[in-house]
């Protein structure tokens, strides 16, 4: 074939192929627009799943990190109970089968320890010493001369641990001083070291001396440092874990009116805290 018949066939060829249509500007613009819209969904998608993805991987790194907590770390939070801390158990079940409204127990066993500790402490006090009675209208927000409260203070290792705080005012010549006895049940987490154990009590400091009660070492605290709410205290844990403060002080309403000397030597002091009537369960 030679160049004269070559093209002759090509033309034939460009005759029968159906020319494309005009060039549709609007249609085109369109077009690209919608492709445009579909790169930018695309995007916005995957955005949206990485960031779900981001938040997933945060929630299980929580959650693994809280101690096991699973879905309530970011779910139901579980409300306060008994010591504060995050737990959903009730206060310990008063006298009618029913959890406490608070720490304070209002009646019952524990109640009833409470009350009779602050009658021993009055029994204890030195003759000579007068324990003013309550007055018959004295208002919550009185300071009474004898006060005593059953608190339960924690459980540990499923044993609940309370307190008893007995406090009773003194009075001679018309000068007025204070006494105290606090005890802790067994199972509380105090320190065992005499002195150690001994500034735990309303956690005050003061100087503190070794005392021996028959073989047993007593803490107390024969000075204190800063805080004077007392100025002698003694402790003592017994052989079942409870632990006993026994404490006084000269002043109690203003120093000029408080008592000349106190109502226990040091000995005295260190014995009452071994007292088995302070013994509480």
């Amino acid at each position: 074939m030679n160049g004269e018949e070559l093209r002759e066939a090509l033309r034939h060829e460009m005759e029968a192929v159906v020319p494309p249509p005009p060039l549709d500007t609007a249609a085109a613009l369109g077009s690209a627009r919608r492709a445009r819209t579909r790169r930018r969904t695309g995007w916005a998608c995957a955005g949206s799943a990485a960031v779900v993805l981001a938040v997933a991987g945060i929630a299980v790194v929580g959650t693994e990190g809280a101690g096991g907590m699973g879905p309530t770390a970011f779910g139901a939070r579980p409300l306060p109970g008994p010591s504060g801390e995050g737990t959903a158990e009730p206060w310990p079940t008063g006298p009618d089968g029913r959890p406490q409204e608070d720490r304070t127990a209002k009646a019952g066993n524990r109640y009833d320890q409470g009350v009779k500790l602050l009658d021993d402490l009055v029994a204890v006090v030195p003759a000579g010493y007068v324990v003013p009675e309550n007055p018959p209208n004295a208002t919550v927000d009185d300071d009474p001369p004898r006060s005593t409260q059953a608190e339960f203070e924690e459980k540990v290792n499923g044993v609940e641990v309370w307190r008893y705080t007995s406090l009773a005012t003194i009075t001679k010549d018309e000068r007025t001083g204070r006494v105290a006895v606090e005890v802790y049940t067994r199972g509380n987490k105090l320190p065992t070291e005499p002195c150690e154990l001994t500034r735990e009590f309303w956690k005050m400091e003061g100087q503190c001396q070794v005392v021996t009660v028959g073989n047993t070492e007593i803490g107390v605290v024969v000075y204190p440092t800063t805080d004077r709410r007392f100025e002698q205290w003694a402790a003592y844990r017994h052989p079942d874990g409870a632990v006993t403060f026994v404490a006084q002080s000269r002043s109690f309403g203003g120093p000029k009116s408080g008592l000349e000397e106190l109502p226990f030597t040091v000995p005295q002091l260190a014995a009452l805290a071994m007292d088995g009537r302070f013994h509480l369960q």
